[in-house]
């Protein structure tokens, strides 16, 4: 079996004295991992670091790890090099796909979400928003969807500020008030595309996602969030 791909580079790990494995977000393919031959090696390191476009060709029986042939299309880590914040949000959103995704398995929605936040990875004022809208987009798509139209408590569909931890729903300003300390921020951007979102918007929305990713995904297999992912929420409170 064999196919030929675009995907997103999105871990590398040492394997025996001179090969690597990588783990790669493909756009028709989902998450796949494959063999690099020589991936120790200096012209190949450059090439596999998380966040890089790459033309990916994976051959291997079915059931077997296989191995990729790597051409590289975008090289968006050393793009992101200068920038501390834009680094951590690269290695970020990285870590998630890699912690969340199922294996072999079509995301191709979530692909072009994630290469759309990648592209814009440089723009401080704008891609914590899009890490944000892509996480939420990402529970969705994996089954875990948030009902952000209607307040739980009472059906109401205006001034929805909170969210439910329990229920993943809405709830209204009134309704919430006696358990707002309980609820999550439900920022507007999230149920309104028009609303432009503020810095502390961003941070609230990146703060509600990693909630349900956490508390509804990892926890089944007894993780937590990566490093990298809660990394980047500290140096975005820092900067507020």
């Amino acid at each position: 079996m064999s196919f030929t791909d675009t995907g997103i580079l999105l871990d590398a790990r040492p394997h025996g004295e001179t090969h690597a494995v990588a783990h790669i977000f493909t756009e028709n393919q989902g998450l796949r991992a494959g063999l690099v031959y020589g991936g120790q090696g200096r012209r190949m390191r450059a090439l596999l670091q998380p966040g890089n476009e790459v033309r990916a060709d994976w051959k291997g029986r079915e059931d077997s790890l296989g191995h990729f042939s790597l051409e590289m299309i975008g090289a968006r880590a050393a793009e992101a090099m200068s920038d501390r914040l834009s680094l951590a949000g690269l290695a970020a959103a990285c870590a998630t796909a890699r912690a969340i995704l199922p294996e072999r398995e079509e995301h191709r929605r979530s692909y072009r979400g994630m290469a759309v936040l990648l592209n814009n990875i440089g723009e401080i004022d704008f891609w914590p928003a899009l890490m944000a809208r892509w996480e939420l987009g990402l529970l969705a798509e994996l089954g875990f969807g948030l009902t952000l139209d209607r307040c739980a408590a009472t059906g109401a569909r205006d001034n929805l500020i909170y969210l439910s931890p329990r229920s993943a729903c809405a709830v209204s300003a009134d309704a919430g008030a006696p358990y707002k300390d309980k609820l999550l921020k439900l920022p507007a951007f999230f149920s309104n595309a028009e609303h432009a979102p503020t810095r502390q918007d961003a941070l609230d929305g990146l703060n509600t996602t990693g909630y349900f990713i956490e508390t509804r995904i990892l926890h089944l297999s007894d993780k937590t969030l990566p490093e990298a992912r809660q990394r980047v929420v500290d140096l975005l409170r820092a900067e507020l």
